[in-house]
């Protein structure tokens, strides 16, 4: 019983807690709420709103995975999931070319890695636009027009 009580009362305290925020929670202003509204709507060019069914999304079958090398000793692992924006219809010859873009894209994150990309505060959006620009860089020139961006989906680091 002795053990049982401060997990009781650890869980009536979180309950409470997560109420209590519920319950204070700041009710939002009309006039900020339109304009947050606004600010998501489709952005138009030329008077339409862009067109995105000429594109299909591809997803890399398997996730890369980057050491993260300091001396003769791995010290992180950095493990990315990428998409490919491509005009529609280029999904079948994207995987068939994909083990071509897979070599390509571990060079350049392998580069990335080798000049501090992944040290500190990686997931910057300086950092990661660095990132993307190289990797469509490569891809665009290994597959030509055929990819129109390249997508960071997931990205993690783990330090040993």
């Amino acid at each position: 019983m002795k053990k049982l009580l401060p997990l009781i009362l650890l869980l009536v305290g979180a309950g409470a807690g997560v109420g209590a925020g519920i319950f204070m929670r700041p009710v939002p202003d009309p006039e900020e709420t339109a304009i947050s509204e606004e600010m998501t709507e489709a952005p138009e060019i030329g008077g339409t709103a862009e067109d995105t069914s000429d594109r299909e999304y591809v997803k890399m079958n398997n996730q890369f995975v980057v050491p993260i090398v300091n001396g003769d000793a791995v010290q992180a692992l950095v493990v990315l999931s990428l998409s490919l924006e491509v005009p529609a219809g280029q999904k079948d010859s994207i995987y068939s070319r994909e083990p071509k873009l897979r070599d390509s894209f571990l060079q350049v994150l392998f580069d990335h890695a080798n000049v501090g990309g992944f040290d500190g505060a990686f997931t910057n959006a300086n950092n990661l636009a660095v990132l993307r620009g190289a990797l469509r860089e490569v891809a665009q020139k290994d597959m030509g027009d055929q990819i129109t961006d390249v997508l960071i989906i997931e990205i993690a680091r783990q330090d040993y």
